[in-house]
């Protein structure tokens, strides 16, 4: 099972940082002839958005099992469009997101229940290029605490080696007692730039 997508971009300037400020149409409301507005919020733009969505919405008549029997683990950057990067149609697949796309108890938590009630068998990883984890490090819990007076109890998951953290999410999966399909685990890079998948050798 190859990914790949075709080349959409289009020429942007070169980051600066590992932060970026990114417009998107819920971000910023527009009223008539396009200029922006500063009626509501964006939550507000969303439910309208609902409102519109569900007035030409039907019942597809699916139920709760993907139609390819394949969970995604993927980031949950803004910049992953997950169901056009691979090709993948409302009701396909199960999709868990997180802060790095990292493999946590939460998400072996989500993966048991695909697989065991709700037939899933595939899993496929996905971190992606300049990830916000990178610029992090543990040091973001002691942080937290001085501000708030309590330690997270999870872990930031923050990592330097892209590949190497996609290898680790790979091997938790594989080892864990509670998944029972752990022969079909592939893991890959996301390239923003491109629209890509890169698999990840897990060796």
């Amino acid at each position: 099972m190859t990914f790949f997508v075709p080349s959409r971009r289009t020429p942007r300037p070169p980051l600066t940082s590992n932060v970026m400020t990114m417009t998107t149409s819920a971000a910023v409301p527009t009223g008539p002839e396009g200029a922006i507005t500063t009626d509501g919020t964006v939550t507000d733009r969303l439910v309208d958005a609902n409102r519109t969505y569900a007035s030409a919405f039907s019942d597809p008549g699916m139920d709760a099992r993907p139609v390819l029997h394949v969970a995604v683990v993927a980031c949950m950057d803004a910049r992953l469009d997950l169901h056009k990067a691979l090709g993948l149609q409302l009701g396909d697949c199960h999709t868990i997101r997180n802060a790095g796309g990292v493999v946590t108890d939460d998400v072996i938590r989500s993966l048991t229940i695909s697989q065991r009630k709700l037939g899933t068998r595939s899993i496929v990883l996905i971190h992606h290029t300049g990830c916000g984890l990178e610029a992090l490090t543990e040091d973001f819990r002691t942080e937290l605490e001085l501000e708030v007076g309590q330690r997270p109890a999870w872990a930031v998951e923050s990592f330097r080696d892209v590949d190497q953290d996609v290898r680790q999410s790979m091997q938790r999966v594989r080892t864990s007692p509670f998944l029972l399909h752990t022969d079909d685990v592939r893991g890959f890079v996301f390239d923003v730039r491109t629209g890509l998948l890169r698999e990840v050798d897990p060796a």
